[in-house]
């Protein structure tokens, strides 16, 4: 039987109520000066603040000490012997009702955070700042609980409320470090799983806000901030250690970009989303079947209306909890690696919404964002501009970036709208936008950001891509900063994907008055890594499906649907295809439905699907796709100008192996018979893929598998290969 408690009398009160006053009003800058236990004279002060109790005790080393009321607003005190507290202790409350429980007193324990993070900080260098800002498990003095910090510096307080303390605000009142703007508070005996924001006393009042380092959030539209611990253990080092080894440039890479909450449904349940962990098996397998090596996921980053995809973001730091837990996601990821799958996570630090829950004037100012609508507001989306030129605030987003690379391991990033960060004018008229101080229209601040950011990624994470969606002709985006570039790995080539499909939306009686838009591409093809985009933004908003922007019949709008996939698969540059695309959806995709899946049990889509399967089983298995993709050595046009025809040649090279793939497109509705093509050897052209193969719908025509040069040059080229070209097609032929 354990041995009944002492309780000790207090000692008689002579206290002074120095910021009792700003306590009681919730702007007091710190708490743990006052509450707690302090000397005074030859003995300590032990103080509590318990609203509407009626007795408050403390329990020490198997003693307990009642306090005496001091204050009917719920103040606590006792005088205590001198070094009687070596210790965090415990408090025993009971209120009117008799109802009692027993909490550590979140005011015994010391601060959590060093000076050297406050440093970092206030640098703007603190590269793992969400091991430190944000709500974290801990063992602390001895004591399981969760230390909280928050960047508020033009609040008068902070509290941290939530399912633990009956959303009152008067229960734990943070601490503020100094002029670091960052406030403190260790509360022990929390359990993940509890809901939590911080409320914050502004001179204008007091706001519930999300904590911008959340790593778990309700789901929406719920809006508290969760406390977590991730238990989750990673099985993919093989993945990971491969991976920092890998020439990015020089390797294939086709990517298959997936909205998660529409690739696919559950009908019978609801028409509910699948969870993380469904996805991680249906897609894995989804994926491989088809030879992706990567997916990107448009953003999984918590957003409060499903509408806007994921791109705009009010807890950066958490997946969505649509769909699971984030150790759930962990396990997406971590299940794609293992079945030799990158993962990509689409990414926005330019912008963010207004939602009074989030950053948007997150302490009562214009803390993330700039207070001047002309360099803190977008026009186009009716959200906030990240203000880069604070440090706080660019170290808000770089560790943002380094803590999924790290802490989920993902392979990359793609950053959003990176052009209307580069440009202070972007979508503004003349005078609804401020200079930067040279008088350019430039934002210097986001390029530093961009910069730190690429040089950051590419050291700490070999193999990590970080990728541009980056719409102008801004030089540099995906050169090395030490030769004035961005730093990006690559680039989105956006006006490549405009031209392509702007030629191959166009009947193709006309196809010969754009047949530049087919040719242009090639002019710059090498002034960026590029990555050849056909995203979701090109299916949607009326713009109509990939195969339904295709001209002609069903039979036609298929064949321009697989002449293009084989003519972008050939293109120099990495490949990214849209969900649906690969099997010819022609609903224009919706996020809130699924795939039209149905449509694989017919010919002409599941043999769309064949077509995509075999351009990326042969476009990884020979290296002329990709060893040279990001250098005008792996490329030689053959037929360039041959604007009547619809036709273009060219060759895809590999330098290190000499290995070389002859593709040749014929984009009218006609059978060319007796098409000479220049070649560079003697010898017998293996036909390697054919468009219009029955294997893929088509009309099986074309060369039996193969053809033998001629001794007779053409196009420039000692040797020619007579073909028979296959209507609305590409043919890829293995140079001997």
């Amino acid at each position: 039987m354990a041995p009944r408690k002492k309780k000790v009398p207090a000692a008689p009160l002579k206290l002074s109520y120095d910021g009792w006053d700003s306590l009681l009003g919730l702007h007091h800058r710190d708490p743990h000066s006052f509450l707690g236990i302090h000397p005074q004279g030859d003995s300590e002060v032990i103080r509590v603040y318990r609203p509407n109790a009626q007795n408050v005790s403390i329990l020490y080393e198997g003693k307990e000490t009642l306090l005496t009321p001091a204050h009917e607003a719920g103040l606590f005190e006792a005088i205590l012997p001198h070094n009687h507290h070596a210790g965090p202790y415990q408090v025993k409350v009971q209120y009117p009702d008799k109802n009692t429980f027993t909490y550590w007193d979140p005011y015994a324990f010391w601060p959590t955070l060093g000076e050297v993070d406050l440093y970092l900080v206030g640098e703007g260098n603190h590269e793992r700042l969400y091991e430190k800002l944000g709500a974290h498990f801990k063992n602390w003095q001895g004591v399981d609980g969760y230390a909280f910090a928050v960047w508020a510096p033009g609040a008068r307080s902070v509290s941290v409320v939530g399912d633990f303390n009956g959303w009152d605000g008067r229960l734990h009142i943070m601490r503020a470090f100094g002029n670091s703007g960052i406030w403190e508070i260790f509360i022990p005996g929390l359990e993940a799983g509890a809901n939590y924001k911080f409320e914050i006393q502004t001179h204008r009042g007091p706001v519930l806000k999300a904590d911008p380092f959340a790593f778990a959030t309700e789901k929406p539209p719920l809006t508290a901030s969760v406390l977590n611990r991730s238990t989750y253990q990673f099985l993919d080092d093989d993945w990971m250690e491969a991976r920092r080894h890998h020439d990015t440039f020089n390797r294939p890479l086709a990517i298959y970009e997936v909205h998660l909450e529409s690739w696919r449904r559950v009908p019978e349940e609801g028409d509910r989303p699948l969870t993380y962990r469904e996805m991680a098996y249906q897609l894995a397998e989804y994926v491989k079947d088809l030879g992706f090596t990567h997916v990107e996921f448009m953003p999984i980053m918590e957003h409060p209306f499903g509408g806007s995809w994921g791109y705009q973001v009010t807890s950066y730091y958490a997946p969505t909890a649509r769909f699971g837990s984030p150790d759930d996601f962990k396990f997406l990821v971590d299940h794609l690696h293992r079945n030799g799958i990158g993962v990509i996570l689409d990414w926005v630090p330019a912008h963010f919404p207004k939602d009074a829950f989030s950053l948007g004037r997150f302490d009562g100012t214009a803390l993330y964002e700039h207070l001047d609508p002309r360099q803190g507001e977008h026009p186009d989306w009716g959200t906030y501009v990240f203000n880069f030129g604070r440090n706080e605030v660019r170290n808000f987003l770089l560790s943002n970036a380094l803590y999924w690379l790290s802490e989920y391991h993902v392979d990359g990033l793609r950053l959003d709208a990176v052009a209307s960060m580069l440009y202070l004018d972007y979508s503004r008229k003349e005078g609804e936008w401020v200079p930067n101080e040279f008088g350019g229209r430039e934002n210097l601040d986001a390029i530093r950001f961009l910069k730190q950011l690429n040089e950051v990624a590419h050291a700490q994470f070999p193999g990590a891509l970080i990728i541009a969606e980056e719409s102008t002709a801004w030089p540099g985006v995906s050169r090395p900063t030490y030769t004035g570039g961005l730093g990006f790995g690559f680039k989105w080539n956006m006006g490549w994907m405009h031209d392509t499909l702007h030629y191959f939306s166009r009947d193709p009686i006309y196809r010969r008055y754009d047949h530049n838009n087919l040719t242009f591409g090639f002019l710059y093809a090498w002034s960026e890594n590029f990555i050849l985009p056909i995203s979701h933004d090109e299916v949607v908003h009326g713009k109509c499906s990939l195969i339904d922007k295709m001209p002609g019949d069903r039979w036609q709008k298929f064949a321009n649907l697989r002449a293009l996939l084989a003519y972008m698969w050939s293109h120099p540059g990495k490949k990214l295809l849209f969900m649906g695309s690969e099997f010819g959806q022609f609903r224009e995709w919706n996020n809130d439905k699924s795939l039209d899946w149905h449509l694989t049990q017919w010919a002409d889509h599941w043999r769309t699907q064949d077509l995509v399967r075999q351009l990326n089983a042969i476009y990884q298995e020979n290296p002329a796709f990709w060893e040279a993709d990001v250098d005008p050595s792996g490329f030689q046009w053959i037929d360039a100008n041959n604007g009547d025809e619809n036709i273009v040649a060219f060759l895809r090279k590999a330098p290190a192996t000499g290995r070389q793939v002859l593709v040749v497109g014929n984009f009218s509705p006609v059978i060319r018979h007796g098409y000479r093509v220049g070649v560079p050897k003697a010898g017998h052209y293996s036909e390697i893929l054919n468009t219009d193969s029955h294997h893929y719908g088509g009309s099986n025509y074309g060369n039996g598998g193969g053809v033998h040069s001629h001794y007779e040059g053409h196009h420039g080229l000692p040797y020619s290969l007579v073909l028979s070209l296959p209507p609305l097609s590409v043919t890829w032929f293995e140079v001997p």
